[in-house]
């Protein structure tokens, strides 16, 4: 069985995130969306949260399950039997941090963890969790950015009413 891990934060998932979930689940046999639990960051979503978000967002990939984890890829993959990282790369910039943490992984793991970066489809190629955080934040339109239902959530955490687009733009007066 051909086995991957999608490793990240996922601080709200985004299309660009379910993107290259979709595309790497079409390679491999299982793959396993794992949220990086880091103690060092703040995110808006607990783990346990960002977990049932995923899961709701990809049940309509039979072969992905989604799990977390706390420490180092290499120790989460060696324990799981995986042999492969996903990683999905938008600019070149993301292309020089991402080698060499794969390259590190690949050092550390004793090549048992091999890396496989997919390219961020163009339409999506703009999006980060952090900006969408940030536009969410001063009320604006993240639809174009993350499922429905988590933009319902992203707004809700920032105490933000509207959630919907319509409702947004005709607020605003764009929506006639």
């Amino acid at each position: 069985m051909k086995r991957a891990v999608y490793p990240g934060s996922f601080d709200p998932v985004t299309f660009g995130h379910l993107d290259v979930i979709r595309r790497a689940a079409s390679v491999f046999d299982e793959l396993t969306v794992s949220i990086l639990n880091n103690k060092e960051k703040k995110p808006l979503f607990s783990v346990e949260e960002r977990v049932k978000i995923l899961e709701k967002a990809t049940a309509d990939i039979p072969n992905v399950k989604v799990d977390f984890f706390s420490g180092l890829l290499i120790d989460y993959a060696n324990d799981n039997d995986i042999h492969v990282a996903i990683r999905g790369l938008r600019a070149i910039t993301d292309f020089e941090y991402e080698l060499q943490i794969a390259q590190t992984n690949r050092v550390l793991s004793k090549e048992r963890l091999d890396t496989m970066f997919f390219t961020t489809s163009l339409e999506y190629a703009y999006l980060s969790s952090s900006s969408v955080k940030e536009i969410a934040s001063f009320g604006g339109d993240i639809s174009l950015c993350v499922p429905d239902f988590v933009a319902d959530m992203v707004y809700d955490r920032y105490g933000i009413k509207p959630h919907t687009r319509a409702q947004i733009l005709a607020d605003r007066g764009d929506l006639k």
